[in-house]
């Protein structure tokens, strides 16, 4: 064999050595996670850029990015806790309410423990009570009207699901009353139990406390509750 030949032979892992891309390089290390456990010497060789512009030991980078990421999940964390803890407060304030409800004896006692509940405990500047029935009454917090009395909020009745947002200012009025100007957002919810009973009317001083694009999971909870105790009272003689 000629020399010739062996030469060319020999030159070819040096040419696929200096053929090597990045890209296999990068996949080779990423096939072989202990690579530098059997090469630790080459982590204090090898420097990367800082975003400071200054170069750092591989050693370095990787203890600055676990730095950051271990920043990154305490704050996680915090959310998460945070969290937890309003729920827990939620949880609370919402239990009392349903505690108020359950020993309401009379429509009125419904309409004062909702109204202290939610404009106490859930920051609402309004709450109505509102009840289909044929025997008008108005008592503080608590209406009674006829269905046929109520056509200006059958659009909010139909729904048979809460509502938020800005009402119209025929809706607002209706609703609220003497508090009507002041009312700039609003919740309302349908109290359904076989037929619509009412609706519950939350209003806000605040323009952007109730949003149309906010959840309505309480809201509807809220309802359920109220729409079963106040159809027990309506079913007693006292009522």
């Amino acid at each position: 064999m000629s020399k010739e030949v062996l030469a060319g032979s020999k030159s070819k892992p040096v040419a696929q050595s200096q053929s090597l891309s990045a890209t296999q390089v990068a996949e080779y290390l990423s096939s072989h996670p202990d690579f530098f456990s059997e090469h630790a010497w080459l982590l204090e060789k090898l420097y990367v850029p800082h975003q400071r512009g200054t170069a750092v030991s591989l050693v370095e980078r990787q203890t600055s990015l676990l730095r950051e990421r271990n920043q990154k999940l305490h704050g996680h964390l915090s959310e998460l806790i945070d969290i937890a803890r309003h729920n827990d407060i939620q949880f609370d304030k919402t239990k009392r309410m349903v505690l108020a409800l359950l020993e309401a004896q009379t429509l009125d006692d419904v309409a004062i423990a909702i109204e202290e509940s939610l404009c106490q405990d859930f920051y609402g500047d309004d709450a109505r009570l509102l009840l289909f029935s044929e025997k008008p009454l108005n008592v503080n917090s608590l209406r009674m009207l006829s269905k046929a009395d109520c056509s200006i909020v059958q659009p909010l009745i139909e729904t048979s699901l809460p509502s938020c947002g800005r009402l119209s200012e025929a809706m607002n009025r209706f609703l609220f009353q003497e508090n009507a100007p002041r009312v700039l957002s609003a919740a309302v919810v349908p109290l359904v139990k076989g037929d619509t009973l009412g609706l519950l009317a939350i209003g806000s001083f605040d323009a952007e406390y109730f949003q149309s694009s906010q959840g309505t999971l309480f809201l509807s909870y809220v309802g359920e509750v109220l729409s079963r105790v106040v159809a027990h009272i309506l079913q007693q003689p006292q009522a």
